[in-house]
């Protein structure tokens, strides 16, 4: 075989070599339509013409990748322990310096340049205890169950690794909701295990209804073995809060059907919407008592990606696990060793983020200021993305009640359905990348995270600043009314 005019041996990597589960694995948030944005952004910045002067991107939730400003102190408290030189500097609050040594004492010869270990620093592993008792109204927390991990989708995987065994009908099911986020599906397909849909009910704000869990878990019965079950609250694509009454019935089924929790609650401040309030999955398994809170097992997960924080690039998390079998933690604990430790920076931030200024502590009122501006604003971008959304003809926008995304439903006109399948397309993607390509607005296919047959969507983030979110918002106007019409 030659290539650039040079003889090749055959190659050991090839497609045909590959891991097969590799070529089976799909993220739609980082998919084709984002390497046109970029694309797009390029062709712009070399002056070519186009019909818009930038491309607004809301395609991920990369907080300050859209503008939002990181928080003060835990930029100050950052700076002091990757430079301690600075704590003889003045100019920075002292619960800032008394924070960064604190961290830094707890680090391998005083560095956040020295490894953990595995499990994460012991510190910051207590302090998560003591944040999520604080949290849960008292419900006790052990640091020994609790992971340190790079962002909350690291830990994910880690624990569907550990679930996922057994051939052919054996093989290892977990159930996700649909729509669902990408890396549920990813790391399955990872993973060869099976996936199992359950459909959240978008005529109901995307409720989960045990009746639809039930419906799935049987039909899935039938060629795997169901041991999981994962839920996402606040939802992700979907911007829904559930109730206190459906974690509950939750809780019942999984104990039931004896399958094991996953509650990824990385959104756990993002609760926007009067009347809605986030309910930890495990505040409410130990209010119902030990028939349940001694049984169900859980893995339940945060982020310092999200939230008020945004800091997606410290890749900072955590998993706490309840009522896992003592020999099964111990093969946990080697799992995460082989992965040396989690990122030592991420890990300040996160301990940041659990044990924030106190009210008699300089840095408060800044602090509290901050993290107000930064929810409120959202909150005004939630409802403003739902309230003008549902005044287009052919778009239907459930309620923003949390998260920072919102997954309206399109009609798409037969004839673009059509023309879509000419070019080997999902309806959805069609529409998108006509929506990108004449608007310069970027935002993912719903097929990329499921639907039901024959509905279409997409989702977009709320995090643009307001004023390019009102743009946004109106190109998505214009744009929906002028493709209808062509297509009609």
């Amino acid at each position: 075989m030659t290539e650039n005019g040079l003889l090749h041996p055959e190659r050991v990597l090839t497609l045909d070599t590959m891991n097969p589960n590799i070529k089976r694995v799909e993220y739609a948030v980082r998919g084709p339509i984002v390497q046109r944005a970029m694309q797009l952004e390029k062709e712009l910045q070399e002056g070519v013409k186009k019909p818009f002067t930038e491309v607004i991107k809301a395609n991920i939730g990369d907080c300050h990748a859209m503008g939002q400003q990181p928080i003060t102190f835990f930029r100050q408290v950052l700076a002091l322990c990757s430079y301690p030189e600075l704590l003889n500097d003045n100019k920075f609050p002292e619960d800032a310096k008394d924070r960064a040594r604190r961290i830094l004492q707890a680090c391998g010869g005083g560095s956040i340049g020295a490894y953990s270990a595995s499990q994460g620093i012991e510190l910051v592993r207590q302090d998560v205890s003591r944040y999520i008792v604080r949290r849960d109204g008292g419900v006790p927390s052990n640091p020994d169950n609790i992971y340190l991990s790079t962002g909350a989708s690291d830990a994910i995987a880690t624990m569907l690794k550990l679930l996922v065994s057994g051939e052919g009908p054996t093989r290892t099911g977990v159930m996700i909701s649909i729509p669902q986020y990408p890396l549920y599906s990813a790391a399955l397909a990872d993973l060869g295990a099976i996936q199992i849909n359950y459909y959240l009910d978008e005529s109901n704000n995307w409720s989960l209804a045990v009746g639809e869990l039930r419906r799935a878990l049987e039909a899935a019965r039938k060629h795997c073995n169901p041991r999981a079950l994962c839920v996402i609250n606040p939802g992700n694509p979907t911007g829904q809060v559930q109730s206190r009454q459906c974690i509950e019935d939750v809780i019942r089924f999984a104990a039931e059907e004896n399958l094991f929790l996953m509650a990824d609650e990385v959104y756990q401040d993002n609760v926007y919407a009067e009347g809605c309030q986030f309910h930890s999955f495990k505040k409410v398994l130990f209010e119902m008592g030990p028939k349940y809170s001694e049984k169900v097992e859980l893995a339940s997960f945060h982020s310092t990606s999200k939230c008020y924080m945004g800091e997606c690039g410290f890749r900072g998390g955590y998993m706490e696990v309840i009522n896992l079998d003592p020999a099964v933690k111990a093969q946990l604990t080697k799992l995460v060793s082989v992965r040396l430790c989690p990122p030592v920076p991420g890990q300040a931030l996160l301990d940041l983020v659990v044990n924030p200024p106190q009210p008699d502590e300089p840095s408060y009122s800044t602090f509290m200021n901050e993290r107000t501006a930064v929810l409120a604003a959202l909150a005004e971008k939630a409802r403003m993305t739902e309230e003008i959304l549902n005044k287009v003809p052919g778009i239907r926008c459930n309620p923003v009640q949390g998260a920072m995304y919102s997954f309206p439903q399109i009609q798409i006109p037969h004839k673009a359905i059509e023309e879509a399948k000419e070019k080997g397309q999902a309806p959805d993607m069609f529409y998108c990348m006509t929506l990108l390509d004449e608007m310069g607005i970027c935002v993912v296919p719903g097929s990329g995270f499921g639907q039901r047959d024959g509905t279409y969507h997409f989702r977009m983030t709320i995090l643009p600043p307001t004023d390019k979110l009102k743009i946004f918002l109106a190109k998505v106007k214009e744009f929906h009314q002028r493709f209808t019409e062509r297509y009609s």
